[in-house]
């Protein structure tokens, strides 16, 4: 892996990630996670449903990219649009695109010559979800759709994973060892789910649509909350 695709990639980039709890803050403050049991079993749910989705998205993402044309737009359109549907929650749909936004800022400032705009000029909201984002930014980094798979699935586990350290005070050691031990479903999540992009090219309604309608009423009831910590 390059040190571009490392920065790109890295927890601490500036594209906004360190705003959002992944649904970890709605989980705690209903008391579904109070725990590392809690957390763990938070993080195996979704990477059998959302990060699915996401990394699937992610790696179909790669593919697009990989190609040109007159009909590029419209194809990242089809995308975002197929990814809007599979994203019930408007509070999630909303972070999503905040953090594509984010992400596209990031790409823009540490790789000028890279246009995701113009890839981006149609999309289904304000801004590209955030996996095709990152699906793009990794290609034009020069990595590959599993990559780009694997980036997506082992964020939706690290993300809750470092809002629970600060919301429920748990030791960062633990965390970081409950996240190794992830690790193997991590990997197992982005060969299958690049394998299923690569399956569905240029078919983006044969992608996952794998769900879990908890997580999704909770994202919503976390807006109403009179005081937040993260913006999802």
């Amino acid at each position: 892996m390059n040190s571009l695709l490392l920065l790109l990639l890295d927890s601490r980039a500036p594209a906004g990630a360190h705003h959002h709890s992944g649904g970890m803050e709605a989980a705690v403050g209903t008391g579904l996670v109070t725990d590392l049991a809690g957390l763990e079993d938070f993080c195996r749910a979704r990477l059998r449903t959302s990060a699915r989705v996401a990394a699937a998205f992610a790696a179909a993402s790669v593919h697009l990219a990989e190609r040109s044309g007159a009909r590029a737009a419209d194809d990242w359109f089809v995308l975002d649009t197929e990814f809007e549907a599979r994203t019930p929650s408007e509070a999630t749909r909303t972070a999503s695109r905040q953090l594509g936004r984010g992400l596209i800022r990031l790409v823009r400032s540490v790789q000028p010559e890279t246009d995701l705009e113009t890839a981006f000029s149609r999309c289904a909201g304000p801004a590209p979800h955030h996996p095709l984002v990152l699906g793009a930014a990794v290609s034009r980094a020069g990595g590959g759709p599993e990559l780009a798979a694997r980036a997506a699935a082992l964020a939706a586990c690290a993300g809750p994973a470092s809002a629970a350290v600060r919301l429920l005070g748990l030791d960062p050691f633990a965390v970081q060892a409950l996240l190794a031990r992830l690790a193997p479903d991590i990997d197992a999540c982005a060969v299958a789910c690049a394998a299923a992009a690569g399956s569905a090219a240029g078919a983006p309604s044969r992608l996952p649509a794998d769900a879990v309608p908890v997580l999704d009423l909770l994202a919503d009831f976390h807006l109403t909350a009179e005081v937040r910590l993260f913006a999802s």
